[in-house]
């Protein structure tokens, strides 16, 4: 499932579109009647690992599920769930989840919650982590309502840079490291958008994926924690659990 960095990147691919009229539309969708979308000019947003094609009078959301993907100006074989055409190009939507939303936007998201956008909010953050005092950490990293776009690749990051174990209770942590943990999720999502636009991502990875702790130089725990029971790789000597 791509990560809130990666709906970016994919916004930031689109731009050359922003403000263009969909001259033509099609995929195997059923949501709604696809052909609502001929003809009307689109801008695009994202929200967390939502990807947002915005119309005057109505928004397409996005979601790429597990096994979602992107082409522009390119095809697979398979058929597209959606498919818009441009004057000068294409984006197809493949194994993705196509949505029509109606509201305004405003009603529907949270922008405070979205860690990459610039009405993020630190304090809410801790406010909602407060509210959760017997959530694992590991949950709270992944849970979208407080950290809208971070996912499995964050949560393992994350936690081994600020030394705490994955099945820590977020009410246990100390407000010092809490506010470290908030902190840490936002300079994490630019880190992450910055190493995959240079195509170097997986070379920064200090626990996701390894077997060995990169500070104690001993094996890493891998387990299955928390509610989603997503794979997390910790460190059982320099990561503290409490």
């Amino acid at each position: 499932m791509p990560e809130g960095p990666s709906i970016v990147i994919l916004k930031e691919s689109l731009d050359p579109y922003k403000g263009k009229k969909v001259l033509a539309v099609a995929g195997s969708s059923k949501a709604f009647d696809l052909q609502i979308l001929k003809n009307k000019t689109v801008t695009f947003k994202t929200w967390g690992k939502h990807f947002l094609i915005c119309f005057p009078k109505f928004t397409v959301r996005i979601h790429f599920l597990l096994f979602g993907s992107y082409l522009i100006n390119e095809r697979k074989t398979a058929k597209p769930r959606l498919t818009l055409q441009f004057s000068k190009g294409e984006v197809n939507f493949y194994a993705c989840s196509v949505q029509l939303i109606e509201k305004p936007l405003d009603e529907v998201y949270d922008w405070s919650a979205d860690v990459m956008n610039k009405s993020w909010s630190d304090q809410k953050a801790l406010d909602k982590l407060k509210e959760v005092p017997d959530m694992l950490v590991c949950d709270a990293i992944l849970d979208q309502h407080i950290f809208s776009g971070a996912g499995n690749i964050f949560k393992n990051e994350v936690l081994f840079r600020i030394r705490v174990h994955p099945a820590s209770k977020t009410g246990h942590l100390p407000a010092k490291k809490r506010k470290e943990l908030v902190q840490e999720v936002v300079k994490y999502a630019f880190d992450f958008l910055k190493w995959k636009k240079e195509y170097v991502l997986k070379k920064h990875w200090q626990v996701h994926t390894k077997k060995e702790c990169p500070r104690c130089r001993i094996p890493l725990h891998k387990a299955h924690l928390g509610k989603t029971k997503r794979r997390t790789f910790f460190c059982e000597n320099c990561q503290k659990e409490y």
